[in-house]
């Protein structure tokens, strides 16, 4: 963040010179320094703590997600199979005659006048 972005004087306002120059000096050294001394003191421990984080979580990835999907998947599989021969030798049936009672059905659109 620059510090004409967080600090705005507006239009036709304006502080002497000097004062908005030791002021944005201010802001920018002690945005640089506290980023710097942020980064020393919380930088290896937030570093540990992600790193800790993708481990659990590829962990899990590995070791729990996939071998369920994969279980998951072959359990399915002879339902996948079975599934549309049922859904075909119910549903087809019902069709065909839903079928041939609308296939006589003619339309005949007209504009009136």
């Amino acid at each position: 963040v620059e510090f004409e972005e967080a600090v705005a004087e507006p239009d036709g306002s304006y502080s002497f010179p000097s004062v908005w120059s030791l002021s944005r000096r201010a802001f920018t050294v002690s945005g640089y320094w506290s980023y710097r001394m942020l980064t020393a003191l919380c930088g290896v421990p937030m570093a540990v703590l992600w790193g800790f984080l993708y481990a659990c979580i590829s962990f899990a990835q590995v070791w729990t997600a996939v071998p369920c999907l994969r279980c998951f998947l072959l359990e399915m599989e002879c339902l996948a199979v079975t599934f549309p021969v049922c859904i075909r030798a119910i549903c087809d049936p019902f069709f065909h005659a839903a079928g041939g009672l609308l296939l006589s059905i003619r339309l005949a659109l007209r504009k009136e006048p």
